[in-house]
């Protein structure tokens, strides 16, 4: 009786959690859309009551031994029975607990960021919507279910992204992301269809637990977990899909803090973790994942190196991070690729953040302009975002640090050295691009003196307080790894080769990529003008984003539209239209005969039955 209760409670938590934030959306849209502050009161109540049952949920597992699902039938169809339910086990606690936190500081963060806004009210609505469709798919025990609320997610990022939908750049940024994470959505949906017709359940345990040969053969394990991998590429965007990301900074800061760092991008390494042993079973499709995430990582940091925009430097630094972590999954470990998404999610939330400031104060993202009117003056800001770009860099003690250290450890037991070079090339990339941004900020080559006074203002110490906690969290996060990886997995721990030699390799290479950065951007003799800034040729290649903006761009006119959209408009007006026509204008002489015959006139009548006679005389008797 006592489990049962516990269960019982477990489950009403887990509801609660997830369906505060959706009540709070219907309510600010039907009933308090024109009251800003009671709007923003509602969607702050439900997600801080959502944070509270995760923590609780989290405190009540912790140590848990064993996954704690709760599904009920949900549609019927003939023998088919699709459930729905909750799944309870230590990765979605976990990333219950990333989604609630961030939620809720991001949106305490909002209310002094968006005051003023024309639609606030309907932000806090959106942000809600996201929460409600984050959370549930958090804790989706199924993959149909998962999928449901993926696609919600989607949803919400395009109503977010394009929040500011008067401006025509947001309102493309909105479309472009809809339909670039629609492209790798259909792939993961294909790869489920596979699944369910050859193993015959979508459960997320159950598909952990194939036995290759038995429920599906090698050749289609590889083939489906590579289709599924396609909606991580959507949703993470990670090569070729990963244009849209940049674009979509035309939301609102803490949009971008929110949906592309630390929860909605990151939804799809969090699926792959998921169905982790799933994709294991596949050798080919682990290899190819890994150099997805790789080449991922790298193209991402070199259009890093040459961005003026300090949103659009972070957004970049997002894709290769994601990539980072998709590395370290598909080296098969589990908790190096989970650690750093949760790291990453802290860090990463906070440098958008302390931009916000930025931006707000000074009604520039661009980082030389930011430096210019004295970006260094706001102090709490400046110091969060140099944590959060030594965490990014990998420097310790910060958490960024233990988490890149732990992918790093498993590359280098893999038998291909390439990937663990290809790692350490991109951890100097990324230390290098990220204190270009802090030496531009903190020793610009000009200052013009202009006075604020936000920092004795009250809106600035709203937005203040989650710098700090992101910062304090960004700090202490990686003494913990031990403790999360006992509980990720279940009590056991990952016993690989000690590599002394890797610490000091790592160290090395993002120290020289700081090193670097203050050669050219922090000296007082500084040109502030990096190596690659100096190669006309290469500062337009990654500045233009490899050109794949543009082979997309050729793509879509010469094969989509010219070919395939030309062939459809030809094939509609020759064919199907000239048929039509056709048999229109047969019909119509038929019919102009048919009513010349019944004129009423009766010499025409008598001259058609004598011809008829005659000819029929003719038939018979000659």
């Amino acid at each position: 009786m006592t489990s049962s209760i516990q269960d019982m409670t477990t489950l009403t938590v887990a509801v609660v959690s997830a369906l505060m934030p959706f009540l709070a959306f219907g309510v600010i849209m039907i009933f308090t859309r024109h009251r800003q502050k009671l709007s923003a009161g509602i969607s702050l109540a439900a997600i801080t009551i959502s944070f509270l049952s995760a923590v609780f949920l989290a405190v009540r597992s912790w140590g848990m031994k064993a996954p704690v699902i709760f599904t009920g039938q949900w549609l019927i169809s003939g023998d088919i029975i699709v459930p729905v339910g909750v799944l309870i086990d230590p990765g979605s606690l976990i990333m219950l607990l990333i989604v609630t936190i961030i939620c809720l500081l991001v949106q305490i963060y909002s209310f002094e960021y968006m005051a003023g806004d024309p639609g606030f009210s309907r932000y806090y609505a959106c942000m809600s919507l996201f929460a409600w469709a984050m959370i549930s798919l958090t804790i989706s025990p199924t993959m149909l279910q998962l999928y449901v609320f993926w696609e919600l997610v989607g949803l919400a990022s395009y109503l977010l992204i394009g929040f500011w939908f008067e401006k025509n750049s947001a309102s493309e940024a909105g479309k472009k992301a809809f339909v670039m994470t629609r492209l790798g959505d259909v792939a993961f949906l294909l790869g489920l269809l596979i699944v369910l017709v050859n193993a015959g359940n979508l459960g997320i345990l159950e598909m952990n637990s194939i036995e290759p040969g038995k429920q599906m053969s090698p050749f289609l394990i590889t083939l489906s977990a590579i289709l599924i991998f396609g909606g991580v590429i959507g949703k993470s965007a990670q090569f070729p899909l990963l244009t849209w990301l940049p674009d979509a900074m035309e939301g609102p800061t803490p949009v971008s803090a929110l949906l592309h760092s630390a929860t909605m991008v990151a939804a799809g390494v969090y699926m792959f973790s998921r169905l982790f042993p799933f994709f294991s079973l596949s050798p080919t499709a682990m290899t190819f994942c890994l150099g997805v995430g790789t080449l991922s990582m790298l193209l991402a940091s070199t259009m890093a190196m040459v961005a003026r925009d300090i949103k659009q430097v972070w957004a970049y630094s997002t894709i290769s991070q994601l990539g980072f972590m998709l590395m370290g999954l598909a080296a098969g470990g589990y908790f190096a690729g989970f650690f750093h998404l949760t790291t990453h999610a802290g860090f990463k939330a906070l440098l958008f953040l302390c931009s916000g400031v930025f931006i707000h104060t000074y009604h520039s993202n661009d980082m030389f302009e930011i430096g210019r009117q004295g970006g260094r003056e706001l102090k709490i800001p400046m110091i969060c975002m140099t944590i959060g770009a030594a965490a990014l860099s990998g420097l310790p003690p910060f958490s960024g640090f233990f988490s890149k250290e732990a992918i790093l450890g498993r590359l280098a037991d893999m038998d291909n050295p390439f990937w663990l070079a290809a790692a350490l090339f991109g951890a100097f990339l990324t230390a290098y691009y990220t204190f270009r941004l802090i030496f531009i900020i903190l020793f610009p080559k000009e200052i013009q003196k202009i006075t604020h006074e936000h920092q004795d203002h009250k809106g600035y110490w709203i937005m203040a307080w989650p710098l700090v906690i992101l910062a304090s969290i960004t700090v202490f996060l990686g003494f913990f790894d031990l403790s999360l990886e006992h509980f990720l997995l279940f009590g056991d721990h990952y016993m690989g080769e000690h590599h002394s030699w890797l610490l000091v390799t790592a160290l090395s290479m993002a120290s020289a990529g700081v090193i670097l950065a203050w050669f050219e951007f922090g000296r007082k003799k500084s040109s502030q003008a990096g190596f690659v800034e100096k190669i006309p040729v290469l500062k337009e290649l990654f500045e233009q984003r490899w050109y794949m903006d543009h082979f997309y761009r050729w793509f879509l006119d010469n094969i989509i539209y010219k070919l395939i959209s030309g062939f459809c408009v030809k094939n509609d007006n020759q064919v199907i239209d000239r048929g039509l026509d056709a048999f229109a204008n047969g019909t119509k002489q038929a019919s102009r005969l048919s009513a010349n015959l019944h004129l009423g006139m009766i010499q025409y009548k008598l001259i058609t039955m004598f011809t008829a006679v005659f000819l029929l005389a003719l038939y018979f008797f000659f």
